[in-house]
């Protein structure tokens, strides 16, 4: 979609055609289709964020992730569990129609302080 734009915008078309493989016509994408993506409501898009993406990847857990969007940029907070799902967390928001970038501020869970040890009193062998 985004060459589409380019190609677009360097050649100063409103549309282009969109063939398959062998060269035959199967559509034609405007510049309106194109924005269509853009123009999308940002609570919109945090919803299919938080049911589509991180309902989905932790359907056992309530998640602790916070999902914000702002203009298009989706912000992703708070503490994730296993934090090696970051970079597949990141690709799945970008996919979603109307993200224009990702932010990312999950961390890892921090653990609970362990109480101190009693002082053991007594004789000690």
């Amino acid at each position: 979609m985004a060459e589409a734009a380019r190609t677009m915008a360097r050649k100063g078309v409103k549309r282009l055609p969109v063939v398959d493989a062998e060269g035959k016509l199967t559509g034609i994408v405007s510049r309106s289709d194109l924005l269509k993506v853009y123009l999308r409501d940002d609570e919109d898009i945090a919803q299919e964020v938080r049911d589509e993406i991180i309902a989905r990847l932790f359907p056992n857990r309530r998640p602790t992730i916070e999902v914000h969007v702002d203009e298009g940029v989706v912000t992703l907070s708070g503490p994730l569990t296993d934090t090696a799902m970051v970079p597949l967390v990141a690709r799945l928001v970008r996919a979603v129609e109307g993200v224009v970038n990702v932010e990312l501020r999950l961390t890892a869970p921090t653990a609970k302080p362990r109480a101190p040890k009693p002082p053991v009193v007594g004789p000690q062998f």
